[in-house]
């Protein structure tokens, strides 16, 4: 059975003014960004396995693009659910670095899906260090944290504290 790691009551902070929640869209831009980075910074998990399978890189891409106003939210969705397909195909770090790409190209669609991307991140450096998974975990929650805007800092911390025990406890950084 498939675990879900968004809450079951939305955070208003994390839903856009529009949809009556109150994060504004430069935030909700800043979220896609830093799901963005903390993904391509395990990307190479997978692209080792599969270096043909764009997939997850484009999901990335299309993340960024939907911040520049390249295309539309509904693309970027696509693109996470491709992402998400590719991570059928493999497993392990590989596994874990494509969900990755998939949340961070879901957050176009639900701001909440940052914390996904994250965690799967960190899921993708502790499968890859066998030895020292635990270690090598704490030292990617640390660098994730180490990219956060300002603007977003306190919303992300707290929203990883909240919702930490969904995440496979993976932000105890």
């Amino acid at each position: 059975m498939a675990r879900v790691i968004l809450p079951a009551k939305r955070d208003p902070r994390l839903i856009t003014v529009r949809r009556g929640g109150t994060l504004s869209d430069s935030d909700h831009q800043l979220l896609a960004l830093w799901a963005a980075d903390c993904t391509e910074h395990v990307l190479h998990y997978f692209e080792q396995v599969r270096p043909d399978d764009g997939r997850p890189r484009r999901a990335i891409e299309a993340a960024r693009a939907w911040v520049r106003g390249e295309v539309k939210m509904s693309e970027a969705r696509k693109a996470a659910f491709t992402s998400n397909a590719a991570a059928r195909e493999v497993s392990g770090a590989a596994k874990f670095a494509a969900l990755s790409a998939g949340q961070a190209a879901a957050v176009p669609h639900v701001a909440a899906h940052e914390l996904g991307a994250a965690a799967y991140a960190i899921r993708a450096t502790r499968s890859a260090h066998e030895n020292e998974g635990d270690q090598a975990a704490l030292r990617e929650c640390y660098w994730q944290r180490r990219q956060l805007p300002d603007a977003i800092r306190d919303l992300v911390v707290d929203d990883q504290r909240q919702r930490n025990d969904i995440c496979w406890n993976v932000f105890a950084c």
